[in-house]
C-alpha cells in the first residue's frame, strides 16, 4: 500500500516539493540531486490543492487573504469547496475538457476559485488584464479561439465587440445577457472530474508582454506550471506557514508564478493588498501589520519603496525578491541598510518558470541575476549557437526542464519548442564561478563606435541618481560613431526638467562611466510601456529614427555638447 501510495502524482510531487524544502539553503546539493517528478497523469487541483491542502493539517489554514477592495480570507478547505461549486456550474453552463475561458478579473477570490475549477473541469483558462481595452479582448479572444469570459460588471462596458457566441459571466451587478458568476457558485460543493488527467493537458493560454513584437501565445499544462513551479518555489524560498506578497497584476504569468503555483505548492498563504491606486507608504504599513513573511516585487515598486524611510518600518519579512525586470544594485543595497536583508533578483519568462536566480542561502554577487535553478540546465550561445561565456540565454532540452511552456499557437496550431536549446531572447555574461549577469534583450543591445552597449548597465548608473525615477536607454544615429547612447528619463516628482537637472545627470555619468559609455543625449519623458509595465524601448528607438531623419529635436532634449564645462571632459 505505502509503495503504491508512492506513485501517486501527490505523493510524488510532495516528495520533490520536501526536497527542496530540504535542501532550501545548500545549492549545490540542490541542483546535483534535484529531478523533475515525471508523472503521466496529474491534475495540479484535484491532485494537490484538493488531496493535499484542502484536507489533513492545512484545511483550516489561510490559504487566500485580501485586504482593501474585494476583502476576503479562504482557507484552504473553503477555497477547495467553492472552486468545486463554481466547477459544477460550468459544467452546467456547457464548458467541457479543452473548452477555452478568458478569464479578466482582478485580485478577488472569483478569480482564484475559477482558476481552479478550470483546472478540475480540463478547461483552459486565458488570463487577461482587466486594463486591456474593447480592442485587445476581441484580438484575444479571437487569436486564443475563447468560448466563454469571466469579468466584473465593472469591465462590462469594455464587452462592446466580444462575439456574440461568446457567453459572458459576469460577477457583481449582472448585465443584460450574461450569466451571474453567484449562479455558477451556488452549485454543489462535490466535485466528480469527468476522466483521469494527463499532466500535459493544457491549463493556461498567456500572451507575453510584447516588448518589441507582436504577442505571441504560450502554452502551459499541469507539467509546466504545475510542477514547473518547483523552481519558482526554490527561488521565492518560500515555506509552510509563510505570508506571501506579490505585487503583480492578474493576467500575466508572474500573477501565476507567485499568486497561485508557488505559494500553495509550498503550503504558504497568498496574501493580497488591494489599492486603487500605488501608494508606497500604505503598502509599507500593510506588511507591518499583516506580519508579511515574504516579498516579491518588480523593480518599479522597489524603486518607489526606498522613497520612503524603510528604517521606520518593522517588517516581519524573511524574503525578498525581485522579478520582472533586473534590479537596480542600488536599491538592493538601501533595502539591505534598511531591514538587514538582501532581495534576491531572479529571471524567468512567459515562457518558462524562474529558472535562474538567486536562492537562500548564496553568496550574492552585485549585479549578478543568479544561477540556474534546479531543474534547469542554462548555457549561452554565441552569435554562431556556440557555448560561451557571454551570449544568448538558453535551455537545454536533452533533459527537458518541466518548466518550460508546451510551445506557441499560431494559425497553424501548436508549434512546440524543439531542437537542442529552448532560446530567450536574452543576452546575459557569465562568470567562471557560474554567476550570470543579465545584459539586456537581444534586440536592445547596440553598437557605438564598435563597443557593444548594454542598455541595462547604464540604466543602472543612471537610477543612482536621487532625481531619476525610471530610465531608459537606446540607441540614436550619429553619422561619425553609428549610434550615440541616448536616455530617455522619468524624474520624480519634484524634479524640473531643466538644463541645471541635465547638467547634474551628465555630471553624474561622467563620474561613473568611461568615455565610450557615456550617454550623450538626454530626454526628459514619460516611458511608453507594455500593459504589464514593462519599457517599450522599441518605440523609442522607433522615435529617435523618425526624427533624426526630420532633423528634429525635442525642447526637453539636452546634449552633451551644450554644455561648456562638458566639453573639456572626453
Amino acid at each position: 500500500m505505502l509503495e503504491a501510495d508512492s506513485k501517486r502524482p501527490r505523493a510524488q510531487f510532495r516528495a520533490a516539493r520536501d526536497e527542496l524544502l530540504t535542501l532550501r539553503a545548500d545549492y549545490d546539493r540542490a541542483v546535483a540531486s534535484f529531478r523533475w517528478p515525471d508523472m503521466q497523469r496529474f491534475n495540479w487541483a484535484l491532485d494537490w490543492f484538493d488531496e493535499e491542502l484542502a484536507q489533513g493539517p492545512t484545511a483550516n489554514e489561510l490559504a487566500l487573504r485580501i485586504t482593501g477592495d474585494a476583502a476576503a480570507n479562504c482557507t484552504f478547505a473553503q477555497l477547495s469547496r467553492s472552486s468545486n461549486s463554481v466547477a459544477n456550474g460550468l459544467r452546467k453552463l456547457g464548458v467541457k475538457r479543452g473548452d477555452r475561458i478568458l478569464l479578466m478579473l482582478g485580485n478577488r477570490v472569483s478569480l482564484w476559485q475559477t482558476l481552479l475549477a478550470a483546472m478540475k473541469l480540463g478547461a483552459v483558462t486565458i488570463p487577461t488584464t482587466t486594463l486591456s481595452t474593447p480592442e485587445d479582448i476581441k484580438a484575444r479572444i479571437t487569436r486564443a479561439g475563447a468560448r466563454y469570459i469571466v469579468t466584473s460588471d465593472d469591465c462590462a462596458d469594455k464587452l462592446s465587440l466580444v462575439p456574440p457566441e461568446v457567453v459572458r459571466i459576469i460577477t457583481g451587478a449582472l448585465s443584460s445577457g450574461a450569466v451571474h458568476f453567484d449562479a455558477l457558485a451556488s452549485e454543489g460543493s462535490s466535485f466528480v472530474s469527468d476522466a483521469a488527467t494527463n499532466a500535459d493537458e493544457p491549463i493556461l493560454l498567456y500572451f507575453t508582454s510584447g516588448t518589441t513584437a507582436l504577442p505571441k501565445l504560450v502554452v502551459h499544462t499541469h507539467r509546466t506550471y504545475g510542477v514547473g513551479s518547483l523552481s519558482t518555489v526554490y527561488w521565492l524560498g518560500l515555506r509552510p506557514g509563510d505570508v506571501h506578497l506579490n505585487v503583480s497584476s492578474p493576467g500575466w504569468a508572474k500573477h501565476a508564478w507567485s499568486c497561485f503555483f508557488a505559494p500553495w505548492a509550498a503550503g504558504a498563504t497568498v496574501f493580497i493588498a488591494n489599492q486603487p491606486r500605488f501608494n508606497a507608504k500604505a503598502l509599507l504599513e500593510t506588511l507591518v501589520a499583516e506580519r508579511v513573511t515574504s516579498i516579491c516585487a518588480p523593480p518599479t515598486v522597489w524603486r518607489m519603496l526606498v522613497q520612503e524611510d524603510l528604517t521606520r518600518y518593522a517588517v516581519a519579512l524573511t524574503n525578498a525578491c525581485g522579478a520582472g525586470e533586473p534590479l537596480n544594485p542600488e536599491v538592493v543595497d538601501v533595502v539591505s541598510r534598511a531591514w538587514k536583508l538582501t532581495i534576491r533578483d531572479g529571471f524567468g519568462q512567459t515562457e518558462t518558470t524562474a529558472l535562474i536566480g538567486n536562492s537562500p542561502g548564496q553568496t550574492i554577487k552585485p549585479g549578478a541575476v543568479g544561477r540556474p535553478l534546479p531543474g534547469y540546465e542554462v548555457v549561452l550561445l554565441d552569435s554562431q549557437g556556440n557555448e560561451a561565456s557571454e551570449g544568448e540565454i538558453a535551455v537545454r532540452l536533452d533533459r527537458r526542464p518541466a518548466g518550460l511552456m508546451a510551445g506557441y499557437i499560431d494559425e497553424s496550431g501548436l508549434r512546440p519548442v524543439e531542437g537542442a536549446y529552448y532560446r530567450t531572447g536574452d543576452i546575459a555574461s557569465r562568470d567562471a564561478d557560474g554567476w550570470i549577469t543579465y545584459v539586456g534583450r537581444r534586440d536592445d543591445v547596440f553598437k557605438s563606435s564598435d563597443y557593444r552597449i548594454s542598455p541595462f548597465e547604464l540604466e543602472s548608473i543612471l537610477i543612482e541618481h536621487p532625481l531619476i525615477l525610471e530610465a531608459a536607454v537606446v540607441p540614436t544615429p550619429d553619422p561619425v560613431k553609428l549610434s550615440l547612447p541616448k536616455a530617455f528619463v522619468t524624474l520624480v516628482e519634484a524634479a524640473p526638467p531643466d538644463a541645471a537637472t541635465a547638467l547634474d545627470i551628465f555630471r553624474h555619468i561622467a563620474k561613473s562611466l568611461p568615455p565610450y559609455k557615456r550617454i550623450r543625449r538626454i530626454e526628459f519623458a514619460l516611458l511608453p510601456k507594455t500593459i504589464s509595465g514593462k519599457i517599450r524601448r522599441v518605440e523609442l528607438k522607433k522615435l529617435e529614427i523618425e526624427r533624426h531623419a526630420a532633423v528634429r529635436r525635442e525642447v526637453v532634449e539636452f546634449r552633451w555638447e551644450d554644455f561648456a564645462e562638458l566639453k573639456t571632459i572626453s
